[in-house]
């Protein structure tokens, strides 16, 4: 029997995790990783420059120089490789890059990938009464034969979801005279020293990069449409609700008509989901930040052999990374089946139609798990015959979530130390590196 050629683009975590589970069954599977970049690891790869590289490509990558991990390692690791045991629970993204790449090494993955190669073009073909891909890509530093296409059996697209900022229509902004920039260019504290800074958006990016520049920044504006956070704050840093406007070119209009003269403006304002290689015969079309035709936020309901890891946010990414990339293996190989066309239509328009009205949300968090993620993760483990992810997880993750919540300025120097699969305790500093 052939092997079946499948296609991951990105060498991120996602696709990384892809190409592990792919190579150990190379009886099978013939993986190739396409990574635009020259290095593996996706958005966790830091780089000072922001705009464009020396291809013209817009820089992937939103880390910013002093950015700590908001998940302990205990809950982070893929679940066939842990984090090194000497590091502190929340970790920089220096060691989750260098975890990555440790893990790569161990499953011998960078003879798959291929580095430096922009893919341009997927589209569906039939051959021989299947559904098969082509996918051209564009070699970035070869010069005598750029442009590549081959076929692909299936495709697995993990080019992430945190690179293409999405920045609100606020009445006046686009004639605000002070900084403005997003929280995928931020990098450093530094140049915001002695100003005046709204923040605006208070998710995780917002309240960390509140925290970074509160320590240059004169005073630091807090500004989102959320409850009150209940945690304390450094005393330059206030919270204040939606921004409702930009008056007199650097004036921002709070929703109770306060009124704050400030020197720049960073939106932490989320991404969009983007995949610009997919031609129109993918049929992939997206509203409101819901990708359409998408079953379980995975599988392309018209062509199952596309998919797509690590769709869903606000997550525990890379267990859930893993569970997903082992489902579309199994229906890659036959192991595990899906649900007729029908069935999955009905299954995403009964998702939709809770979220928006018994549960009161809104289309654009379709893709948004949250506390939903557990209960994703046990249909995804359920449906393919796969353990499910150790309970210590989850208790560990709600735990830390509650933390933070109250603790934003001190949760970041806890540890912890996981006792088994049900249970984890803390630890003093001293006692990591037993």
């Amino acid at each position: 029997m052939a092997k079946l050629r499948v296609a991951v683009i990105g060498a991120g975590a996602a696709g990384l995790c892809a190409a592990r589970y792919m190579t150990a069954k190379l009886d099978t599977f013939e993986p190739v990783v396409y990574e635009q970049t020259g290095q593996l690891g996706g958005t966790w790869v830091y780089s000072e420059q922001t705009g464009l590289d020396k291809h013209g490509l817009p820089i992937h990558s939103s880390m910013y120089h002093n950015l700590k991990t908001n998940l302990p390692k205990e809950v982070m690791a893929f679940p066939d490789f842990p984090f090194r045991t000497d590091l502190p629970s929340f970790i920089s993204h220096k060691d989750v890059l260098q975890y990555l790449e440790d893990y790569a090494n161990h499953f011998d993955l960078g003879k798959h990938i291929k580095y430096r190669t922009l893919v341009e073009k997927v589209s569906p073909v039939k051959m021989e009464g299947k559904d098969k891909w082509v996918v051209q890509v564009r070699h970035l530093e070869e010069n005598a034969n750029p442009i590549e296409s081959n076929v692909f059996d299936g495709v697995i697209v993990c080019n992430g979801h945190y690179s293409v900022p999405h920045t609100p229509e606020i009445p006046g902004l686009e004639t605000f005279t002070g900084h403005l920039s997003h929280s995928h260019d931020y990098r450093h504290p530094e140049p915001f020293k002695d100003q005046t800074v709204v923040v605006l958006g208070a998710g995780a990016s917002g309240k960390d990069i509140a925290l970074d520049v509160a320590k240059f920044a004169k005073k630091v504006y807090l500004c989102h449409w959320k409850p009150r956070l209940p945690t304390e704050l450094p005393p330059n840093v206030d919270q204040m609700g939606v921004m409702k406007q930009i008056r007199n070119g650097n004036v921002v209009v709070g929703e109770d008509g306060a009124e704050k003269r400030v020197d720049a403006i960073i939106a932490c304002t989320g991404y969009k989901y983007v995949f610009p290689f997919l031609s129109p015969g993918c049929q992939v079309t997206i509203t409101n930040s819901r990708i359409h035709e998408l079953y379980m936020h995975l599988f392309h309901m018209s062509f199952p052999s596309l998919s797509f890891i690590g769709i869903p946010f606000r997550i525990c990414p890379f267990p859930q990374f893993s569970m997903q990339a082992l489902f579309v293996i199994g229906v890659m190989e036959g192991s595990t089946a899906l649900p007729s066309r029908d069935e999955m239509e009905v299954e995403e328009r009964n998702l939709l139609s809770k979220l928006l009205d018994e549960d009161g949300g809104v289309e654009r968090h379709f893709h948004l798990l949250g506390a939903k993620q557990w209960n994703y993760a046990r249909m995804v483990a359920n449906r393919c015959g796969l353990d499910h992810l150790p309970p210590v997880v989850e208790n560990l993750y709600k735990e830390v979530s509650k933390f933070r919540n109250m603790h934003l300025m001190e949760y970041k120097n806890m540890n912890f130390r996981l006792l088994g699969p049900d249970s984890w305790t803390r630890v003093e500093d001293a006692q990591i590196h037993v």
